[in-house]
């Protein structure tokens, strides 16, 4: 009897965990507190453009970010992209610096405490197109946390400092985002975050955006947000696909 209750008990949470719908990282800037479950992979994949003043921008197409579940504390991650920069008539294309990293869970949420994790960040400044190489290695890292405020509703936000690779000057990062669900497949967020550095001054932005479930592993997503501070892009748009899928 107890073996039959077992078999049961496992299948049944063998089911609810392929069910588990997908969690990204994008299109908002707050970085989520789930884990990749263990042995899949994901791929956060987008297209971005953003317009700093009327002679400067820049396009990223596509983005990449790739996230491999290690167990179901801690992710593995790789980013990066292919960039096309745009000041003064002067164009630079391609690949930016490589981005190493992890993602560790700390703390599920319970009652009024809110789930937490960190990730880690190390962006290799040689291993890039040679116009994207920078005289630095740039390290970054962020404590992130989240509330589940209703069955529709939930807060995330996150504190950190990360390095540009471009000088040794470190920037303290901030984000807050509020997401809501439609229904089980459309949700939408509303999203303020910013960079914080002693030598110039605040650079504080507002984003929002939409995200789609086509099947529990493939989420479509689009976004777009103005800068609010004077040294702020004028605005920037993206969209994204993400996939996961398992390698067992």
């Amino acid at each position: 009897m107890k073996k039959r209750y077992s078999s049961l008990l496992l299948i049944v949470t063998q089911v609810l965990y392929a069910q588990e719908t997908i969690q990204t990282d994008r299109p908002d800037q707050t970085e989520s507190t789930s884990i990749t479950p263990k042995s899949n992979l994901q791929l956060e994949s987008g297209f971005f453009y953003e317009k700093t003043d009327t002679e400067s921008r820049n396009i990223s197409q596509p983005t990449l970010l790739i996230k491999y579940g290690v167990n179901k504390n801690l992710e593995l991650r790789v980013g990066t992209d292919y960039n096309s920069e745009t000041v003064y008539h002067e164009r630079n294309s391609g690949i930016s610096p490589v981005t190493l990293g992890f993602k560790a869970k700390i703390m599920e949420e319970k009652k009024f405490m809110p789930a937490i994790a960190f990730l880690g960040q190390l962006t290799l400044n040689r291993l890039a197109s040679r116009n994207f190489k920078t005289p630095y290695t740039a390290p970054s890292f962020r404590l992130l946390f989240n509330h589940t405020l209703s069955d529709k509703v939930n807060l995330g936000y996150n504190l950190g400092a990360e390095w540009n690779g471009v000088t040794p000057d470190v920037k303290g990062v901030y984000t807050a985002s509020t997401s809501y669900s439609f229904d089980e497949k459309m949700g939408m967020f509303a999203e303020f975050y910013g960079y914080l550095n002693k030598f110039e001054k605040a650079d504080h932005r507002f984003d929002a955006g939409f995200t789609y479930l086509i099947s529990n592993n493939f989420q479509v997503d689009t976004s777009a947000g103005v800068g609010i501070s004077e040294i702020s892009p004028d605005y920037f748009v993206s969209a994204g696909v993400s996939y996961r899928f398992s390698t067992k």
